[in-house]
């Protein structure tokens, strides 16, 4: 029988590293929209109008993630942005072009925060000889969660980040879990996944033979927690609930 002992961990980001609530999102799009605006406008690119520019753009990401949801396949926002700027004939380099799609995300980083002590819990975790990754469905390119994870401090803890864009597949098909434990270097009994969302996460984490951990957010509320997993209200009770899985 192999051995279950817990040797890495691995998190969602939405409502799990980072608690983002429920946003007016027409509201955070439209500060996108400005603020990326302003800078091409900046940089002496041909933008238009803004209201052309902002409902342009705003179209074409719905088309893309209402396709994305018939597909059960992620797009690459930045890929888009640039594309559709790039036939109005916005012309910026690799670092220009990141910072465009910074923009985009600055307003929603604004919103989304860590729990106090998040920092001391992964300290915890690594002192436990626990190696750390991330496993996210997003379109958000990886350069603007990731300026995010280390404008909170936390970034250099995850050895592994997996973005469903960057792959044909997404949460809760098992191939991005397998891929996953393939590059954190530890079998599926050997790793807890933590998240938020019942059927994406932890459901679809169990299925497959990891450890599970509901961790408690409204995109969860008054919903029974699935058999076989555990629940926490706070990612500071992670280490603890190690030690005790570990132990028995």
């Amino acid at each position: 029988m192999p051995d279950k002992k817990i040797k890495a961990v691995l998190f969602d980001l939405g409502e799990t590293l980072l608690n983002f609530g429920k946003v007016n999102t027409t509201r955070l799009f439209r500060q996108g929209a400005r603020l990326s605006y302003d800078f091409l406008k900046s940089c002496g690119q041909p933008v238009g109008s803004f209201n052309y520019y902002c409902w342009r753009n705003l179209i074409a990401l719905r088309i893309r993630h209402w396709l994305s949801n018939i597909t059960r396949k992620d797009f690459n926002a930045l890929l888009l942005l640039r594309g559709l700027g790039t036939k109005k004939g916005v012309r910026l380099d690799r670092q220009q072009w990141r910072h465009f799609a910074w923009l985009w995300y600055e307003p929603l980083s604004k919103v989304g925060k860590a729990e106090p002590k998040t920092k001391e819990t992964l300290t915890a975790l690594k002192k436990l000889d626990l190696k750390l990754g991330i496993v996210s469905n997003t379109f958000v390119h990886s350069s603007s969660l990731e300026k995010h994870l280390e404008q909170l401090g936390i970034l250099d803890f995850f050895t592994v980040r997996l973005y469903s864009y960057q792959f044909d597949f997404r949460k809760p098909d098992a191939r991005i879990f397998k891929a996953a434990a393939e590059r954190i270097g530890e079998i599926l009994e050997n790793i807890l996944f933590v998240g938020d969302q019942i059927d994406r996460d932890v459901k679809a984490a169990a299925k497959t033979g990891m450890h599970a951990v509901l961790k408690a957010a409204y995109t969860n509320a008054g919903k029974k927690t699935p058999k076989g997993t555990w629940k926490i209200n706070h990612l500071s009770e992670l280490p603890g609930l190690i030690e005790k899985i570990n132990a028995d």
